[in-house]
């Protein structure tokens, strides 16, 4: 009989008071490996140790290559997504997902690549909607889907994003998750599922493999929206729901190495703007054929099948517009606001011409002087 063995466990606004809680729920003897993925971002953080006050099991901070044992709960350190893979904890440095890195998402479709039927994904308090297509991965693999009750979360976000993404097996407050989870990974796995191509592919993806064009379009579409944070081009996720974006360019090439924070900034910028160009000309060449999107700039009855976002001051962000307003005569709306008249003045200023200064032959002849007219005279 092969039994349950891994569980995943994900969470991020006030999911540290409810891990110990489920923590201190579970026993000692614990036939399964669990691992925790908090959004802790760039900081370091004592979760190991904070748990390991409330917990009867070993509470360590995930290693890369590491291997992974039974009764022990692994947390995924900072700014590194945590990934089990044929029994081996991975981090990866691959870019952020729902603006969050560690994310849940990698570790879920992770273990649910290696270990199919065997994996318990449970989904905690926070907001946004980060664990709903990881825990999607896991039923669709076979394994178990466990949420966290909305009402008893103190950010119900991500609860209600995991129970609209998939079918949920097992939904409880956190007082009961933990004689739950000990309870299910007594019984017996099902059967293995065919796993999905693209999911693998995502795992690389959080891993830290390039993302061009060619590996991109093999898991989504091309769509006529922006990163609202680098600006690259996002594509449309084929497997959904939950609907979701990917960027081509992303965040994986920020922080990449280990240098001075003012050099990492300048050349990762460079590196960003470089890749946001190079992923829009190879969209361009490449005939894509999508929807076409009417531009939002007035005046315009252009179209483009790949827009970005407009945004040529505060009073037009977020609009969409083709790729070809700044070709001649395609004007942007005038900002209309206590502002407007001011820049209009200053581009009336702007444009006046400026006379050259004549040459000494280009020069009006001097006129003779006039002398005044004499007392008692009418001047003539």
């Amino acid at each position: 009989m092969v039994s349950r063995s891994v569980i995943t466990i994900g969470g991020s606004l006030g999911a540290v008071a409810a891990l110990q809680r489920l923590c201190s729920d579970l026993p000692s003897d614990l036939p399964a490996a669990v691992l925790i993925v908090v959004h802790i971002g760039q900081h370091l953080s004592d979760l190991a140790g904070t748990l390991q006050s409330r917990s009867s099991l070993p509470v360590i901070t995930a290693e890369d290559g590491a291997p992974v044992e039974l009764g022990k709960i692994y947390i995924a350190p900072a700014d590194h997504h945590l990934l089990l893979l044929n029994g081996t904890s991975r981090l990866g440095r691959g870019p952020r997902e729902n603006m969050a890195r560690p994310a849940i998402d990698p570790l879920f479709r992770s273990a649910a690549i290696s270990y199919g039927p065997r994996v318990i994904g449970v989904v905690l308090t926070g907001l946004l909607n980060d664990g709903a297509a990881g825990l999607a991965a896991v039923k669709q693999c076979g394994g178990l889907a466990v949420v966290q009750n909305p009402a008893d979360a103190r950010a119900d976000s991500m609860p209600l994003g995991a129970l609209q993404s998939c079918d949920v097996d097992y939904r409880a407050p956190v007082v009961e998750l933990g004689s739950m989870l000990a309870r299910l990974v007594q019984e017996s796995a099902g059967p293995p599922l065919p796993i999905p191509p693209e999911l693998g592919l995502e795992v690389e993806i959080a891993l830290g493999r390039a993302m061009d064009s060619p590996t991109l379009s093999k898991i989504a579409e091309p769509a006529p929206l922006s990163c609202p944070q680098c600006g690259g081009v996002l594509s449309e996720v084929r497997s959904h729901p939950p609907l979701r974006f990917r960027c081509q360019v992303g965040e994986n090439r920020k922080s990449s190495r280990q240098e001075g924070v003012g050099m990492l900034i300048v050349s990762d910028e460079a590196q960003l703007a470089g890749s946001s160009l190079r992923s829009r000309a190879s969209l361009s060449t490449a005939g894509h054929t999508g929807a076409p999107n009417l531009c939002v700039v007035s005046g315009c009855s252009r179209s483009s099948s790949v827009a970005r976002t407009y945004r040529p001051g505060p009073y037009h962000r977020g609009r969409v517009a083709c790729s070809r307003r700044m070709r001649p005569k395609h004007k942007s709306p005038r900002p209309t606001g206590p502002q407007s008249r001011c820049s209009e003045i200053s581009d009336r200023r702007s444009r006046r011409s400026i006379p050259e200064p004549r040459t000494a032959s280009e020069q009006p002849s001097a006129r003779p002087p006039t002398t005044p007219p004499s007392p008692g005279r009418k001047a003539g």
